[in-house]
């Protein structure tokens, strides 16, 4: 809805990664960097950490656009809390690979081994991405590491990503992973957004959809997005489809701190129950519980406001497609 009211060709801050939003903060570029040069080994592990939000997947989907797809075979696992031999028959499926129901281990690795020798032949290399993998077992991870050591004429079969949050910096220091942490050739953690960057991602993304400062944002917006979000990428999407939605509702051309930070704790109390206090007895303060209905009544408006507009939006659909 806001997209149409700022005349917007999409919308800005969707959270699903997109190459076109990428921004290529000094983080990010750092940690592109790593990548690249850890697939320059052409072996071992390469793992990115980050908070959850971070852009690590964003990071991978950018890397993919600059890599030649003639060149490398990708598959990428999600759902990492399995077994090792889960692991294992899913990094085979998203190599499409097929897999019958009871095939034993040594019968999966034989498969696993000729299709990464035909992608050889072929003249490419496969590249494996494990993401959320402070979930996986040391089982799971002896699995990949396993996989890393199927060698097609001397050299390495396949290349491993792992993504993750940072309690996997722990979990990779310990004893028990050492023989996986000796295989890391290139390891970077992605920070967030600084104040300045926060500025110019969020310029990016409006610019991408050709924005021409039709809503302004004042300089206290910016920082109050930064202060809302602790610089984290996905807060920041998140905050910001708010904050023009209730622009486009309020029909002003300007963004303000204030209008910010209210859209901010409108989110905490959405989203985040039992973060809001308890209201004081009307003994102790009156005044304050005025402010605090007067800020219910406006926020029932607002969302009457929303609901009314996708009812619109909802019957304008209908009506052209009959």
């Amino acid at each position: 809805m806001f997209d149409k009211f700022y005349n917007l060709t999409g919308l800005p801050f969707l959270l699903t990664p997109d190459t076109r939003f990428f921004f290529g903060s000094a983080g990010h570029s750092r940690a592109i960097a790593h990548l690249v040069y850890g697939l320059s080994q052409q072996e071992g592990f390469i793992v990115i950490t980050g908070e959850v939000g971070a852009g690590k997947t964003t990071l991978t989907e950018q890397l993919w656009s600059q890599l030649d797809r003639n060149t490398y075979v990708v598959a990428r696992v999600v759902t990492t809390q399995v077994s090792g031999d889960d692991l294992l028959r899913l990094a085979m499926a998203n190599f499409g690979l097929g897999d019958t129901p009871g095939t034993d281990k040594s019968t999966l690795l034989r498969r696993f081994e000729h299709m990464v020798r035909d992608q050889r032949k072929q003249g490419r290399r496969c590249l494996l991405v494990i993401d959320e993998v402070q979930n996986l077992s040391l089982a799971a991870m002896e699995e990949l590491r396993m996989l890393s050591n199927i060698t097609v004429d001397g050299r390495a079969s396949v290349q491993t990503i792992l993504l993750g949050q940072p309690q996997f910096r722990p979990i990779l220091a310990s004893k028990d992973w050492e023989q996986l942490r000796q295989r890391v050739l290139a390891s970077y953690h992605l920070g967030p957004l600084t104040a300045e960057e926060t500025r110019g991602y969020i310029q990016h993304r409006l610019r991408t959809v050709d924005w021409h400062d039709d809503p302004v944002w004042d300089d206290a917006a910016f920082a109050a997005v930064h202060h809302n979000t602790g610089g984290i990428p996905r807060r920041i999407n998140t905050l910001c489809s708010r904050v023009l939605l209730f622009g486009a509702l309020e029909e002003t051309h300007t963004i303000t701190g204030t209008m910010v930070d209210g859209t901010a704790e409108e989110l905490n109390r959405d989203l985040g129950a039992g973060l809001e206090p308890a209201p004081r007895p009307i003994s102790e303060d009156r005044d304050d519980l005025v402010r605090r209905i007067e800020a219910l009544e406006r926020r029932a408006f607002r969302q009457e406001q929303v609901f009314n507009r996708v009812l619109d939006l909802l019957e304008s659909n209908a009506a052209g497609r009959v």
